[in-house]
């Protein structure tokens, strides 16, 4: 038998990266040139000096240029799987980048610089979640990958607000396939062969991906629609209460929504999972185009009362995410105009004024149409 001393570190977690907190310091885009990254860097650099890491830097080049170049914007190497460690001073940190081990999260957390994080599914968003409990960070931590960079789970907010609560919110979402999308913005695709917890009527249960279909008007295209595991499914019951919550996706094309559904029927997402399937699984959705427009639907209850949200940003998906990362740096650095940010967790549904979430969309260019429920022909 082995015995280990209590001096043994062998499993212990590396330090966290050197980065430190400077108030007058660029804003750290983690994975800041990729399709999301790159919308998010115009966003943010007309607010703050931007500072963009990635693996390949050099693909960043025509970024900084038009984004004015040093000291407005420049460009880093940090490869997240490179133990190297990477000093920065900085004022924030938003993850627009796949980051599994909570590196970026960790090394921000240990300097108490503010974060934001836009690309995590449900399980890893829970994770991530505990490690923020447990490094109990002196500076705003907000976990806002809910669809679409959390701009879901702030329209939720913002019904919540006007019905005086929230017993369910219903998201459908119209993917339009001739957008343009990064490989990554497909990830979810990887996770339909896998069951997920919902609440339902108070109740938690577990659901299969792609089930409970139907058909709702989204604007003016009926779409049909299937189950999706997303974040805001998780949070928005501990947040709001909400009873029932549910997110639905369908696609632009008819043929590839039901290309879907065959697909699931086969069982292809539970057998075909793995490396050796993920390019077929992909290319089910992944045909980036040169451009389309975000679509999607937000039905909130309560009381026997019910509102529905148009969403739509005819710049893209790529955008509207951008806008809700955004968002979630404002809050993280009090920037909003409402009271400072506490420190700690949060979600952006905990918008401390829910009622500025709609002027804040529209100045960015992403419209919300709310009517009574009846009034956007809301499907059963």
């Amino acid at each position: 038998m082995t015995y280990f001393s209590s001096h043994d570190h062998s499993n212990e977690a590396p330090a966290p990266d050197p980065l430190t907190h400077d108030p007058q310091g660029p804003v750290l885009l983690v994975g800041g040139y990729g399709t999301v990254g790159a919308e998010l860097a115009r966003l943010v650099a007309a607010e703050h000096p931007v500072l963009l890491t990635g693996r390949a830097p050099e693909r960043a080049a025509a970024l900084v240029r038009e984004l004015g170049g040093a000291p407005h914007a420049e460009v880093r190497r940090w490869d997240l799987a490179d133990p190297a460690p990477f000093p920065a001073a900085v004022r924030a940190v938003v993850g627009v980048v796949n980051d599994p081990d909570a590196r970026v999260l960790r090394a921000a957390a240990a300097a108490g610089v503010p974060y934001a994080d836009v690309t995590r599914w449900t399980a890893r968003l829970q994770r991530a979640a505990t490690v923020a409990a447990l490094l109990r960070p002196t500076a705003p931590v907000l976990l806002s990958s809910a669809w679409m960079g959390g701009v879901v789970s702030l329209v939720a907010a913002a019904l919540a607000e006007r019905l005086g609560g929230a017993d369910r919110v219903e998201t459908a979402v119209r993917w339009d396939l001739a957008d343009r999308a990064g490989a990554d913005s497909v990830e979810f695709m990887d996770r339909l062969g896998l069951d997920y917890e919902v609440v339902r009527e108070g109740h938690r249960r577990t659901v299969t991906p792609l089930s409970g279909t139907g058909t709702v008007r989204i604007g003016d295209h009926p779409t049909r629609v299937a189950r999706i595991d997303t974040p805001e499914q998780f949070t928005l019951p501990l947040t709001l209460g909400t009873r029932t919550a549910t997110t639905r996706i369908g696609f632009s094309s008819a043929l590839s929504t039901r290309a879907l559904l065959a697909a699931k029927h086969t069982g292809f997402f539970r057998w075909g999972r793995g490396e050796r399937w993920q390019s077929a699984r992909r290319a089910l959705l992944y045909s980036p185009g040169e451009g389309g427009t975000a679509l999607l639907r937000v039905d909130v209850t309560h009381g026997g009362q019910g509102l529905a949200a148009l969403v739509e940003d005819r710049a893209g998906q790529a955008h509207l995410t951008a806008v809700g990362a955004l968002l979630a740096l404002r809050r993280a650095l009090g920037t909003d105009g409402s009271a400072p940010a506490p420190a700690g967790l949060c979600f952006p549904e905990q918008a401390p004024d829910p009622t500025e979430v709609l002027p804040a969309l529209a100045a960015l260019g992403v419209t919300v149409d709310i009517r009574s429920a009846t009034g956007l022909d809301a499907a059963a």
